[in-house]
């Protein structure tokens, strides 16, 4: 039987894949300390045959106790929102560097890991790709003195209006958040130390994650989840520039099954992209929710939110290739499907005030 350390695994993403896991008869450990911002209610619902290290990423003892007898190791453990990272900078940096450079350590001294799997972001490239219609593909920044005029899309040197294209894993990261730095360190320190340790390592992009069991309380959450929160209390859904900016969004179980394959795969010493390739706008979304959930339309404040990129979206040819996986659920599907999920919920609900008024406050929302 093969034995699985999940770091952070009894987050959103992570109790989904301890969960199919067990299912294919592997043996799941997970190490987590269950931050109050993402589990509220502590360690709930996890099943009675996932055997659970109560810890912190960053404590040397924990992570060795954690290892003893793995094969394979995912980490997920991170804390998670490009908002709240602008103005927790050493929390931020704390967490995922130096937690991840606790357990890199640990494992350089141990022997016979199999595999290392790290969840990357597709925060990292910043602003996506982009071509140009007169000069081919480049570089796309946008200048603060557009976006605080709310000229929302990037140009060119040349004076065009760039055309976003699908982001490869070639396009050089570009990362416009603390939390960006942080995933793109963590990537990096995962492979190159995997490499040098002889620990095959394979780092997944994930791109905008969705579906049920996201926190229905934590404000730093996904936007599919802050939007369906909102319009289920009967408030409209707050958009953030004019709502044109797109994004990819791809479903919990279509990443579940993406970690598996990599898991499995013979594959290592590179970065996959792990989205659909599918654009949609952030009003589109809310809109489509709004269909399912009825409630108010979107309120568009047309402020930029320091860290916010324009457009992103995956070219997946790598995946598809290296791991044979292609996401399968699609976003009408998905999105049903968080919908019931949350009708069954009780509690609190999402409440992102607090988090805008700490941006307001700092002179992060324009």
């Amino acid at each position: 039987m093969a034995s699985v350390l999940i770091t952070g695994g009894g987050g959103f993403i992570g109790s989904w894949l301890s969960c199919a896991l067990v299912k294919k008869g592997w043996h799941v450990r997970i190490l987590d300390n269950f931050d109050p911002q993402a589990h509220p209610s502590g360690p709930n619902g996890l099943p009675e045959d996932i055997e659970l290290v109560y810890g912190d990423i960053r404590d040397p003892q924990t992570i060795a106790r954690a290892l003893q007898g793995i094969d394979y190791v995912v980490h997920f453990a991170a804390v998670v929102g490009v908002g709240q990272s602008m103005y927790e900078i050493n929390r931020y940096c704390d967490v995922n560097v130096m937690g991840t450079t606790v357990l890199l350590e640990a494992l350089s001294k141990v022997r016979g890991i199999q595999k290392l799997v790290v969840a990357s972001s597709m925060s990292i490239y910043g602003e996506g790709a982009y071509c140009c219609p007169n000069c081919g593909p480049t570089l796309a920044e946008r200048r603060e003195q557009d976006l605080r005029r709310g000229i929302w899309e990037p140009r060119c040197s040349c004076g065009a209006q760039l055309i976003p294209v699908p982001t490869p894993e070639t396009k050089l990261p570009q990362p416009a958040s603390v939390y960006a730095v942080t995933k793109y360190t963590q990537e990096k320190l995962c492979l190159v130390v995997g490499q040098s340790y002889g620990i095959p390592t394979l780092a997944l992009r994930f791109f905008n994650v969705y579906g049920p069991g996201q926190s229905l309380q934590n404000p730093y959450t996904g936007v599919v989840a802050i939007f369906a929160s909102r319009l289920l209390a009967g408030e409209a859904p707050l958009i953030f520039e004019d709502g044109m900016q797109t994004r990819d969004f791809i479903h919990v179980l279509d990443v579940v099954n993406a970690c598996i394959r990599a898991l499995e795969s013979d594959a290592a010493g590179i970065a996959l992209n792990i989205g659909t390739g599918c654009p949609i706008s952030v009003l589109q979304l809310a809109e489509k929710l709004r269909s399912i959930l009825g409630g108010p339309e979107p309120c568009v404040l047309n402020r930029y939110r320091v860290g916010d990129i324009r457009h992103c979206v995956a070219d997946v040819s790598r995946a598809e290739q290296v791991l044979g996986w292609k996401a399968s659920i699609s976003l009408d599907e998905g999105l049903r499907d968080l919908v019931a999920w949350f009708r069954d919920q009780e509690g609190d609900r999402i409440s992102i005030q607090r988090a805008l008024a700490e941006l307001e406050r700092r002179g992060l929302l324009w």
